[in-house]
């Protein structure tokens, strides 16, 4: 009687950060679309604001430390949400994905104008790329945001704000995500080549 092969434990300990990182993320979001859906935009800012500073201070109580990317969307957030509270005009609020994904994608692109993959000092330490890999990458994601940006301009123009909302919260993280998997090929490709192990003692000569 043979045995059965065991299936793969789950390391849930190496997969709490990332779970805990999707929570914090998502978790505004959801703030936002229930404030939305039962009250209005602009009560929606608001918590989606305080909901914002809340997810920063528990990514750096829990994570011990602050991505940058979340950084600067919730400073984002919270410029434009207090502009929508202030002036009383939602423009603000919708045109916030505009500019994060604008600023994201613009940089990451003028970066490799300058020979620099900004990339890789986000996710240096997650992922080990040759350079190509790393401006191919680079190239995909500047591209990707920038798709993000225009999808929004086009959203909140032409549709209303109830869809606006549905789409920010329900299209652009399964988007997100299928973009982010469309990538593994890539990293393949262009991971580093194992080190080949030094012969301690060299060849000898063959014999005539």
């Amino acid at each position: 009687m043979t045995d059965q092969a065991k299936e793969p434990e789950i390391n849930w300990t190496e997969l709490r950060p990332q779970i805990t990182k999707i929570a914090l993320e998502l978790g505004p979001l959801l703030v936002f679309f229930f404030g939305n859906a039962n009250y209005d935009i602009f009560t929606a800012t608001a918590w989606f604001m305080g909901a914002m500073v809340v997810s920063l201070v528990l990514s750096w109580l829990l994570l011990k430390k602050v991505a940058i990317m979340p950084l600067v969307t919730g400073v984002v957030v919270l410029i434009f949400g207090t502009l929508t509270l202030v002036l009383k005009d939602d423009t603000f609020i919708k045109m916030k994905p505009t500019i994060v994904n604008s600023l994201f994608g613009l940089t990451l692109l003028g970066g490799l104008f300058f020979g620099q993959s900004l990339l890789k000092y986000v996710f240096g330490e997650v992922y080990k790329l040759k350079p190509q890999g790393w401006r191919a990458l680079t190239i995909n994601w500047g591209l990707f945001f920038l798709f993000l940006a225009v999808s929004n301009e086009i959203v909140w123009r032409l549709f209303d704000t109830d869809t606006w909302v549905a789409f920010k919260v329900w299209a652009i993280m399964p988007i997100t995500v299928v973009f982010s998997m469309l990538q593994l090929p890539l990293l393949t490709k262009y991971a580093p080549d194992p080190e080949q192990p030094i012969d301690p003692i060299p060849p000898m000569d063959p014999l005539p």
